[in-house]
């Protein structure tokens, strides 16, 4: 009897005991091309590809479509109307799709330091072909650029940093409150005209189900091609 009471005092200890989230990470790869300039006048757009490799580098992990249509408010705010389309591809079984509409705004605070500091709202109604629900998400990024040579734009260093929160919870996984929070370090280098490529690291901190969180390691590669 004695024994049998010391197992169940011990069992009762484990299944009351806090469960430890897990922390699982990734090596991966982002390259984005992306299309920017003007329609007429101040109607402007943008447009986007960017395909992103994981597990290792081994298989696409996702693949993003997305394009705006904005009008320039001010030389330093433009507002969007956006769309994308997610494809999630899933081994041995169904992929998984998500459509995205979104409305951003974009906003050049100032060039504090001799560099140009910036800010971009974005709010998205998500809806997945694993669920019925809509979901609201909000996201913030700044972003800073500094001219690594005085009076010349050929090599910026770069920063910025974007965290997401989504409002409300849905049947297809999403849960109200933090989200994720990505953190960039590179360059942003001059190409012909005003196009640039943006070169460096990110990291992408994903709050998951149960308390658990993913860490990405990203090689991010980015073509702006403004007319």
């Amino acid at each position: 009897m004695r024994r049998l009471t010391l197992c169940l005092s011990a069992c009762l200890v484990l299944l009351s005991a806090p469960v430890r989230a897990a922390t699982s990470e990734d090596e991966q790869y982002w390259l984005n091309l992306t299309a920017m300039g003007s329609v007429k006048d101040d109607l402007v757009y943008f447009a986007e590809v960017q395909p992103r490799v994981g597990d290792g580098l081994s298989r696409i992990d996702q693949a993003l479509f997305r394009g705006a249509i904005g009008w320039k408010i001010s030389p330093r705010v433009t507002l969007y109307q956006g769309y994308a389309h997610v494809a999630v591809p899933i081994e041995g079984g169904r992929d998984i799709n998500e459509e995205r509409s979104f409305q951003q705004l974009n906003w050049a605070l100032g060039k504090p330091w001799s560099g140009e500091l910036s800010s971009r709202t974005r709010l998205e109604q998500r809806w997945r072909s694993d669920g019925n629900d809509m979901g609201w998400r909000l996201r913030e990024m700044l972003r800073y650029e500094k001219p690594l040579r005085p009076d010349s734009d050929a090599v910026n260093a770069l920063v910025y940093a974007e965290g997401f929160a989504a409002l409300n919870d849905t049947d297809w996984g999403a849960r109200s409150g933090f989200d994720q929070l990505r953190s960039f370090v590179g360059a942003e280098i001059g190409l012909p005209g005003a196009s640039t490529i943006e070169v460096g690291y990110l990291n992408q901190i994903i709050n998951q189900r149960a308390g658990d969180s993913r860490v990405n390691h990203v090689a991010s590669v980015t073509l702006f091609f403004r007319h």
